[in-house]
C-alpha cells in the first residue's frame, strides 16, 4: 500500500477511512432513492403537463376533492391529504434514519458529524438571507423565507447514484449526512415557524400516544423484528391515532412521523447483541417502509403539489416579474452551495479539524449544488407560507421546480466530470497493481 503524502501526513481526518459496512449501507441507500427519484420527477412532470393541459380542470378538481370526518379536523383535499398525511411517511423514515445517525452512525461522534453539520447549518442561513435580501420590502413575501432551505434528499441522492459510480464513499457520506441534517433543521422550522395556534389537549393526547407506541416497540422490538405483519397490525393503528391528535392540535401532521421513527430502538437488547445480531429494528423498518415512501407517498405527493398553471412561455416569464421566484431560485442554485461552501471553509480552519484528503473543494460545490434541489420539503414549505391560489403561492412552485432542475442539471455537469476524473485516477492505479505484479 502507497505511503500517504506529506501533504495529507499530519491530517486528523474528519471522516476517517470508511468501513465496508457503511460504504455497503450507504450504496444501498443510494441505489433505492435512485428508482424513487425517478419517479418522483415523472409524477411531477405529469402533474405539471396536466396543469396546462386543455383537461387542466380536471386535475385541479382532483387535487381539491375534500373528504375526510370534519368534527377530527381531518375533512382535507386530496392534496392536503398527500402533504399531511403521506408525506408523514416520508417524515417517519427521516426520523429512523436521524436516529440511526446519532445512535451508530457517523453522527454519534462528534469529530466525524461537525463538518456535514456546520455546512448543513450554512446551507440553511445564506439561502435564508438571499431570499429575505431579495424581497426585502415585501412582509407578504417575506413569509417564503424557509422555502429554500430546504433540500430533497431522494432527488439529491437519485441524482448522485446515477452519475457517481467513482465518487469517494466519502463524498456520498457528506451528501447523506448533510441531508439528514438539512431534513432535521427543516422539521424543527415547521415546528417552529409555521404553527399559529396550538392546541394543548390533542398535543397533550398526542404526546402519550406515541410515548405508548414507543414503548410497545422498545419492549417488543423482537416480536417486530421477526414478524413483518405484526408493525401494520398494532402499530400503524397507534401512530395513526398519534397523526390525527398531531394534526388536530395545529401543529403539522408529518412532525407525527419524525417522533413517531424516533421511538424504534436501533439496537437490539444487551443480551442480544453480538457479532450475529443483525441490523436492528429502526434499519429493518427503514428496509421494509423505505419502498412505501419512495415509490408510493413521496411521488403522490409531488404529483399534488407540483401540479401549477404557469400560462405557458409568456405566463412563466412574466413570472419571474415576483421577487418572490427570483429570491428562491437563486438561493436554491446560489445560496446553497455558498452557504455549504463558506461553512465547510470556515469549520476546517479550526484546528485538527479538515476535509477526508480524498476530497477536494470542487466536490463540495458539487454537493451543495446537489442540496440546492429543494424540490419536496421546499414544495411542502411553500404550501405552508403562502395562501392555496395566491400568486406567491403559485410563483413559488414554478420557482422551485426551475431551481431545482436547474441545480440538479449543474451538479450533473460537475459531478459527472468529477466522476471521469476519479474513474482515471483509479484506472491508473489498478494499471500499476497490475504491472507492479
Amino acid at each position: 500500500m502507497p505511503k500517504e503524502s506529506s501533504r495529507f501526513a499530519k491530517i486528523r481526518n474528519v471522516f476517517p477511512s470508511t468501513s465496508r459496512a457503511e460504504s455497503l449501507r450507504v450504496t444501498e441507500i443510494l441505489r433505492k432513492e435512485t428508482v424513487g427519484g425517478i419517479l418522483l420527477v415523472a409524477l411531477a412532470a405529469i402533474a405539471l403537463l396536466w396543469a396546462n393541459s386543455p383537461w387542466a380542470d380536471s386535475y385541479f378538481a382532483l387535487r381539491d376533492f375534500e373528504l375526510g370526518y370534519e368534527p377530527w379536523h381531518l375533512r382535507l383535499s386530496v392534496g392536503a391529504w398527500a402533504a399531511d398525511g403521506l408525506l408523514a411517511i416520508f417524515f417517519f423514515l427521516v426520523g429512523l434514519e436521524l436516529k440511526r445517525e446519532f445512535v451508530a452512525g457517523d453522527l454519534r461522534k462528534f469529530s466525524t458529524a461537525v463538518v456535514p453539520i456546520t455546512a448543513a447549518v450554512g446551507g440553511v442561513i445564506v439561502p435564508a438571507l438571499i431570499y429575505v435580501t431579495v424581497v426585502a420590502g415585501s412582509a407578504d413575501a417575506s413569509r417564503g423565507w424557509a422555502i429554500p432551505t430546504a433540500t430533497d434528499i431522494a432527488f439529491a441522492v437519485a441524482v448522485l447514484a446515477l452519475i457517481g459510480s467513482h465518487l469517494p464513499s466519502a463524498l456520498r457520506i457528506f451528501l447523506l449526512t448533510l441531508a439528514v441534517v438539512d431534513d432535521l433543521i427543516a422539521i424543527g422550522i415547521i415546528a417552529i415557524f409555521y404553527t399559529e395556534t396550538i392546541n394543548a389537549l390533542p398535543l397533550i393526547l398526542s404526546l402519550v400516544v406515541i410515548a405508548v407506541y414507543g414503548l410497545i416497540a422498545q419492549r417488543y422490538r423482537d416480536f417486530f423484528h421477526l414478524r413483518p405483519t405484526a408493525a401494520w397490525l398494532i402499530l400503524l393503528p397507534i401512530g395513526m391515532v398519534a397523526w390525527a391528535l398531531l394534526h388536530a392540535s395545529g401543529i403539522h401532521a408529518t412532525i407525527a412521523g419524525v417522533l413517531l421513527g424516533f421511538t424504534i430502538p436501533v439496537l437490539h437488547k444487551k443480551a442480544n447483541r453480538g457479532v450475529d445480531a443483525g441490523p436492528g429494528l429502526a434499519e429493518i423498518f427503514e428496509h421494509r417502509f423505505r419502498p412505501l415512501s419512495a415509490g408510493i407517498a413521496v411521488p403522490l405527493f409531488a404529483f399534488f403539489s407540483a401540479g401549477v398553471a404557469i400560462g405557458g412561455g409568456e405566463g412563466f416569464v412574466s413570472a419571474f416579474a415576483d421577487p418572490v421566484v427570483i429570491g428562491i431560485v437563486l438561493a436554491l442554485v446560489v445560496g446553497k452551495p455558498l452557504g455549504i461552501a463558506l461553512a465547510t471553509w470556515a469549520i476546517t480552519r479550526v484546528r485538527r479539524i479538515n476535509l477526508d484528503p480524498s476530497l477536494r473543494w470542487i466536490d463540495i460545490i458539487g454537493v451543495g449544488l446537489l442540496a440546492g434541489i429543494g424540490f419536496t420539503v421546499s414544495l411542502l414549505v411553500a404550501e405552508l407560507s403562502f395562501t392555496a391560489g395566491s400568486e406567491h403561492h403559485d410563483h413559488a412552485k414554478v420557482a422551485i421546480l426551475t431551481a431545482s432542475v436547474v441545480a440538479a442539471l449543474l451538479a450533473s455537469a460537475l459531478l459527472s466530470m468529477r466522476n471521469r476524473r476519479y474513474r482515471m485516477d483509479a484506472d491508473v492505479t489498478s494499471d500499476a497493481e497490475t504491472t507492479t505484479r
